[in-house]
Order: C-alpha cells, then sequence, then structure tokens
C-alpha cells in the first residue's frame, strides 16, 4: 500500500474512533448546572437525591466513569465498574484515551469475552451496590459492549465454569451476538433486564454506548436494564440451531429447559413495574462514527459512500462483497465513482475451521485481498474500535491489491492462511496489522475501502 493511501486510511479509521470517543459521549448527554442535573431528556434536582452510585461493566465503562465523577464529584458516594484486563489504559489511536484513576469509583479489571472469577467477584459487588440504594438514590449504570461477559452472576446451580463453557461454544460456532446474549440472559442473575430488579426502589439511568447492530437496547451488554425480548426457548433454539447442544454442559441444558417449561422465572419483559424507574440513554454509536468517517473522507478528497451501518455475516463473504462493488466503481463508475471511500460498520461473524490465530476483521481484510488480488488503487482496512480484534493483541489489519502478492514473495498462501483462520500471522510478517491498543471505546467495527487517488487536496 502506498503511503498516501495508508496515512489518508489510517486518518479516516482514527476520525471514526473519536467520534466514539466515550469522555465526550457523556459529557454531551450529562449537564450540571449548579443544583439541576440533565441526563439526556431526563433531569431532575440534586438536592433531592439523597446518594449517587455509579456501576457497570464494559471496555469503554472505565472512562465513562471518570467523565461522570469529573462532572458530579463528591456527590458520587461510591462505585463500581468492571473493564476488560489490561484495558484500563488506552491505546494511540482514539488520542489521550489513558484512564485516570478515580477517586470515588473502583475500577475492577476482569476477563473477556470469556467470563472469569475475577469478573465474577466484580459482579457481586455490584450488586451489593445495588442492594444498597434505597428510595430517593439515583444509580448511574455504564454499560458498553463487553460488558455482558464482564458482568457475570450465574443463575443458581449453573457454576462460573460452565457458563464459561457455554460462552465458549457460542462463540466459536458461529453464533451472532443476538443468539449469544439470548442464552447468557437465561444463564443470569443481572443480565435481561434482571439489574433493574436488584437496584429497586433507586432510580437508574443507563448510559449506553451501542456495540450492537441496530442498536437493540435488550441486547446492548444483554440488556441488564431493558426488558428482554428473548426467552428460554429462543435460548434454547440457538443452541439447537448450531448443534452444540452436545457440548453445552448439564447444568446450563437443564436450567434452559425448566425454564422453557415454566419452572423458572422469565426475564423481566416490557411493562414489568421493575422498569418504572428505569431510563436507558443511548450516548454514541457505529452510525455516529460512519458519520464522522464520511465527513474526513470527503475532506481528504475522497467521495464518501456508506454501504452500511448493520453489516452482519460471514466475515470473509461481507469481504468478498465490499470488493465486488470497488471493483464496479473503478471499472464503471458506480454505484460511485473514484476518488471515492466506501463505508461500512457492523459486526461480522467467524466460523472457526482452523486452528489459527485472528480474529473477525483480520479475516476481513484477508479474505479482502484474495478477492482484491491485482487490482490497482484499492486500499483495504478492518478494524474494532475497542482496539482488539478476538483474542488478538491487533484490531484489525490492512490491505490491498498486491498484499498476497506480497505474502506470496514470503512464502505465504493466502488462501492457506483464511483456510486456517490464521490471518494474524498472515498480515504479522507483512507489517499489515492494525495496532492501536485498547482505544477505551466500543461502537462495533470499521470497514473502509479508498478507492483511486484524489489529484489534489480540496481547501
Amino acid at each position: 500500500m502506498d503511503k498516501r493511501a495508508r496515512r489518508d486510511i489510517l486518518a479516516i479509521f482514527r476520525a471514526g474512533l473519536a467520534a466514539a470517543d466515550p469522555v465526550q459521549a457523556v459529557r454531551r448527554h450529562v449537564v450540571r448546572r449548579g443544583r439541576k442535573l440533565r441526563l439526556g431528556d431526563y433531569s431532575c434536582d440534586l438536592k433531592k437525591v439523597r446518594n449517587i452510585f455509579v456501576v457497570g461493566a464494559g471496555k469503554a465503562s472505565a472512562r465513562m466513569a471518570g467523565a461522570l465523577e469529573e462532572i458530579l464529584g463528591d456527590r458520587i458516594v461510591g462505585g463500581w465498574i468492571n473493564i476488560k484486563s489490561r484495558h484500563t489504559h488506552g491505546g494511540q489511536a482514539g488520542g489521550d484515551t489513558a484512564q485516570k484513576p478515580l477517586r470515588r469509583i473502583h475500577i475492577h479489571e476482569a476477563g473477556h469475552p470469556v467470563p472469569d472469577e475475577a469478573g465474577l467477584r466484580g459482579a457481586r459487588e455490584i450488586v451489593r451496590i445495588l442492594k444498597s440504594a434505597g428510595e430517593g438514590d439515583l444509580v448511574l449504570l455504564c454499560l458498553s459492549g463487553g460488558g455482558s461477559a464482564l458482568m457475570p452472576l450465574p443463575v443458581e446451580g449453573v457454576s462460573l465454569a460452565d457458563k464459561q463453557a457455554a460462552t465458549q461454544a457460542l462463540l466459536a460456532c458461529g453464533a451472532d451476538i443476538r443468539e449469544v446474549n439470548a442464552v447468557r440472559k437465561h444463564l443470569s442473575q443481572l443480565k435481561g433486564g434482571q439489574l433493574a430488579r436488584a437496584a429497586q426502589p433507586a432510580e437508574v439511568v443507563a448510559l449506553i454506548l451501542s456495540d450492537v447492530v441496530g442498536d437493540p437496547l435488550d441486547a446492548i451488554a444483554s440488556g441488564p436494564s431493558a426488558p428482554d425480548s428473548t426467552t428460554f426457548g429462543d435460548a434454547l433454539a440457538v443452541l439447537s440451531k448450531y448443534g452444540i447442544e452436545s457440548r453445552a454442559p448439564r447444568s446450563v441444558l437443564e436450567h434452559l429447559r425448566a425454564g422453557a417449561t415454566g419452572a423458572k422465572p422469565e426475564t423481566p419483559k416490557p411493562g414489568d413495574p421493575v422498569f418504572a424507574k428505569v431510563r436507558n440513554l443511548l450516548i454514541a454509536n457505529n452510525a455516529a462514527s460512519i458519520a464522522t468517517c464520511a465527513r474526513k473522507a470527503r475532506a481528504l478528497g475522497y467521495r464518501p459512500l456508506v454501504l452500511s451501518s448493520t453489516i452482519e455475516g460471514e466475515a470473509r463473504e461481507v469481504a468478498r462483497v465490499c470488493v465486488a462493488v470497488a471493483r464496479e466503481s473503478l471499472a464503471r463508475d458506480r454505484p460511485i465513482a473514484p476518488p471515492a471511500c466506501l463505508i461500512s460498520g457492523g459486526e461480522t461473524t467467524v466460523t472457526l475451521r482452523g486452528d489459527g490465530r485472528g480474529g473477525r476483521n483480520q479475516e476481513f481484510a484477508l479474505a479482502a485481498a484474495l478477492s482484491a488480488r491485482g487490482l490497482e488503487e484499492v486500499a483495504i482496512l478492518a478494524g474494532g474500535t475497542d482496539g482488539t480484534d478476538g483474542p488478538t493483541d491487533a484490531a484489525g489489519a490492512l490491505a490491498d491489491g498486491a498484499t498476497c502478492d506480497r505474502a506470496a514473495r514470503l512464502g505465504l498462501s493466502a488462501a492457506d492462511f483464511l483456510a486456517r483462520n490464521d490471518s494474524y500471522h498472515f498480515f504479522q510478517p507483512l507489517g499489515d496489522l492494525l495496532m492501536t491498543g485498547p482505544t477505551g471505546t466500543n461502537v462495533m467495527d470499521l470497514y473502509l475501502l479508498l478507492l483511486g487517488r484524489p489529484k489534489r487536496r480540496p481547501r
């Protein structure tokens, strides 16, 4: 990839990250003027609020909590945030994302994407805080992507190890995030609206960064403060669809089957009184990042074209479609004439077929490189806005029409690496891994394709 294309595509990606900055998002939606506190459309008199607690989980939750502490100071009497291990300090791609120490709110590191004992301890501490909140108190809930795995509190009879095994099977089978969460919600004491029950009778305002296509409140972090649209039957159907009943622990199957027969209580649904004092406020999402990418692309001299903000499906198949659109544009100036920037967002999935190392964005970039082989003046970037892609230290990868040929000269077969789901080890020797470090935010993934080169920069 030539230097200008790499510089431009990285600049566009960074602009998208900046639009999802959780500190700025909180400041836009939470405003304090004297004794008045506004949270979106909701406002309250701080003199009438007895105590304020801040709890939450997710990759962006620590920075959200930090912004709340800046705004509310000593009005916060305590709090607890579960964040992904090694995500207390941000990377470089999103700017100054380093987490500053908090005085009132404890930041607790835990495992992700598979829940661990640290997450369990943190979830229990969050419940303890919620149980201490009473009438006249306000609970501010910080939620972002990763919150589901980071706040594990299994139902009675299901151990953390059993929930870990179920989560691992779901992540490996290609289930999308809604399907994964349908199961997790019905194995949890907090997810699927059940945190709202634990917080009664306090007021709850949830500040939410969406990492789910379409921004459904019941799916983001498994919807701990939102009515649940899924059932025990839905959870069982997910296991059946992907043929993983045999890999699910016995305790998990027994609990889900008992719930499906009515022997276990369902998660709270719309209209349940537990939500009478609960407000859910969406403060940032992928669509806003895409819009900012488009503005940045235009400023750099590219015609932006947003293909979709709701991309789902197998990463390698989505990549081939995106490259097909690029090829049509380069050959026939449709649906847009170069120089152009094709922009998409969402969250793809990967069905594991091999034993390699990688993530959905790296797999997207590798499949796109194969489809774009020999295509001139194409630059490709696929990156996770959280700064991590699968179980790797990369956010994604970059590619172009010459990637496969450069790799071949090093003895690397792109097709073989794709077959093994080993995209990380394909891009690593090429120097084309997208390395940002943890960004402190999470609004799903961004997919960028640059077509052609502007003749000169716009003024």
